[in-house]
């Protein structure tokens, strides 16, 4: 299972970006999506998570600000970014799992099997 990032870098306070996350190999239908991200020297954290049947949940940081999608027919997911702030800067990831874990927007998802796969992150720096 591979997963190939694209977007990030750097915005203003208030603006916007769009992560995508495209599957390699494998159908990405067949999974749940989640976007995670780190800081140094802390936990890496669920963002959002979208199921195989597009139900979307998100992390209370970020509700009403991110959306997460799926295109299926490309393979690929997306994280959309919108009223950035600069507590959002951090290294954001996509990963895959059969579903969207219970545990998923505390730390013991990651402490535990985790996902499936990994994408390889990308910055995203917020300038204030």
């Amino acid at each position: 299972l591979e997963l190939v990032q694209s977007g990030g870098g750097l915005v203003q306070s208030g603006g916007s970006l769009r992560l995508s996350c495209i599957a390699s190999g494998f159908a990405l239908r067949q999974y749940a999506i989640g976007w995670f991200r780190q800081t140094p020297g802390k936990e890496r954290v669920g963002v959002s998570c979208i199921t195989t049947n597009g139900d979307a949940g998100y992390a209370d940081s970020v509700k009403g600000r991110f959306t997460i999608s799926r295109d299926d027919a490309k393979n690929t997911a997306y994280l959309q970014m919108n009223n950035v702030k600069p507590e959002d800067t951090a290294v954001y990831f996509c990963a895959v799992d059969s579903i969207c874990a219970r545990t998923f927007y505390s730390g013991a998802y990651i402490r535990g099997p985790g996902p499936a796969a990994w994408g390889q992150g990308a910055q995203v720096t917020v300038s204030s």
